[in-house]
């Protein structure tokens, strides 16, 4: 993993993502914030990134971006070597509901749906009828060790398999790409290490994996890390796991 080319047709047919020279630049008032100050970097199909920093260093802003949630204010963001900047936002959405998956400290579910019902969700926006994406919720449910858990609600649930809710739920479309955002946040040590290790067996099986995380003993579980300052790369990491 190296810095990025300058030209997209440098890209190989590895290369996932590809980000160059990307400045984000937000107006507070009278004042101009510079979330990312002109980040060039790759992210190859596999791999498990996490991204670390200070509060205020851009790793939120960049895990936006990447994920089609915010636009570059200049520069390129070319995900399989398609502009996302020069997308329109049906575009964007599409995107969203297609290639990526979400996975957020909060859990984001919906507390009046079951956990079946939450993991499908994303397939009714898809068009699928009633009885596949049932089965689909129930084959995924099973896969995170919820499957005795189908008809319960959030508040039934413990942290831990709430987080594996949502899990699944980022699943559903069978994603290229899991983004997931300070995932064991909100989880003890234990439990953190329990969907680590869940998160390591996708990685294993061929989802790329961006995290975001403040937690060292988290990040070890990357095999790349990328260390971020001031809007800018401060440092890469490749631990090789």
């Amino acid at each position: 993993m190296t810095t990025a080319p300058t030209s997209p047709t440098a890209t190989t047919q590895r290369t996932l993502i590809q980000l160059n020279n990307v400045h984000k630049t937000y107006i507070m008032g009278t004042q101009e914030v510079h979330a990312l100050a002109g980040v060039s970097i790759e992210f190859q199909t596999g791999e498990f990134w996490a991204i670390m920093g200070p509060s205020g260093s851009g790793k939120s802003t960049m895990l936006n971006l990447l994920g089609c949630l915010d636009r570059p204010t200049s520069g390129e963001y070319l995900l399989h070597g398609e502009n996302v900047g020069a997308m329109t936002d049906d575009a964007l959405s599409e995107i969203r509901l297609r290639r990526l998956g979400f996975v957020f400290q909060s859990f984001n579910l919906i507390a009046q749906l079951t956990v079946q019902e939450n993991i499908s969700l994303p397939l009714y926006y898809l068009g699928w009828d009633h009885a596949e994406s049932d089965a689909k919720a129930e084959e995924l449910a099973k896969l995170v060790d919820l499957g005795e858990r189908l008809g319960h609600r959030p508040a039934e649930l413990s942290g831990g398999q709430q987080q594996r809710v949502a899990i699944a739920r980022a699943l559903a479309n069978d994603p290229k790409i899991i983004l997931a955002d300070e995932p064991t946040g909100n989880l003890d040590s234990a439990t953190g290490d329990q969907i680590m290790t869940l998160l390591t067996k996708l990685h294993q099986q061929g989802k790329t994996i961006i995290m975001v995380t403040h937690e060292p003993d988290i990040a070890e579980f990357a095999s790349h890390h990328l260390h971020m300052r001031d809007g800018k790369v401060d440092r890469i990491e490749h631990v090789g796991r």
